[in-house]
């Protein structure tokens, strides 16, 4: 009986360790979208290791973001190294040194682990976009969407790869949020691969992921917009 019984665990220990072998370890991040979501999630994802391209239609924009992301980082660098300003220094060094950017989001997919969308909050631009990433991102990417609204079984299934499809739903401003709805947004085709490696990606740029299926509104808008309609009641009634 005891023989069996460690069998059985060594049998399970291994099987876990197989499974978090299996596990996508996200390094290279594409974020698409450098408008003020996109770019802070660029941002909070550069300043944790992860090599990362921001993509959007010009170059214009481009430099935008990338000044927005400057200007940011000295910011938190004003609060986290305040009395160290050359550790403040290499650390705004080592974040724009692992962040590029581009306009052909086509050429950089084809080496990512993780597509992450946040453009315009409109369906059938971010379904045209997925269907067009999912033919040349690499079989094993991730793709994921900061949608706040939209369902994201309906985005999954603009490509071939529902199952490696989830939603991240950053909070603005980005870098200050703790909080993101990971993965989280979950749909039924969602594999539990995927949803660890969102998680842990989520943990690895410093937020805390919380879980929801894909409803409407997910978890935070949902809360939100009956308390705002309540206040809006409460002034209508003086």
């Amino acid at each position: 009986m005891a023989f069996a019984t460690r069998h059985f665990v060594r049998a399970a220990s291994s099987a876990a360790a197989t499974a978090a072998a299996k596990k996508l370890i996200v390094k290279h991040v594409t974020v698409i979208g450098g408008g003020l979501m996109g770019a802070g999630i660029a941002q909070v994802a550069a300043a944790s290791g992860h090599t990362v391209v921001l993509v959007d239609q010009s170059d214009e924009i481009l430099k935008k973001s990338t000044k927005g992301i400057e200007e940011s980082l000295k910011r938190v660098t004003k609060k986290k190294f305040a009395d160290k300003p050359e550790a403040g220094a290499e650390f705004i060094e080592k974040t724009l040194k692992n962040l590029t950017t581009s306009t052909d989001a086509v050429a950089v997919v084809h080496s990512t682990d993780l597509v992450i969308e946040a453009i315009v909050e409109n369906q059938e631009i971010k379904n045209e976009l997925f269907k067009r990433l999912d033919k040349f991102a690499p079989e094993h990417t991730i793709f994921a969407s900061n949608t706040s609204s939209l369902q994201i079984t309906q985005l999954a299934n603009s490509t071939t790869r529902q199952d490696r499809f989830g939603g991240l739903h950053f909070f603005n401003p980005v870098p200050m949020m703790k909080l993101v709805e990971a993965s989280v947004i979950k749909t039924p085709m969602t594999s539990q691969k995927t949803f660890e490696s969102l998680v842990d990606f989520s943990k690895a740029v410093g937020k805390s992921p919380v879980s929801c299926k894909d409803t409407p509104g997910f978890i935070v808008n949902r809360l939100l917009v009956p308390y705002m309609m309540e206040a809006v009641r409460l002034f209508e009634r003086g």
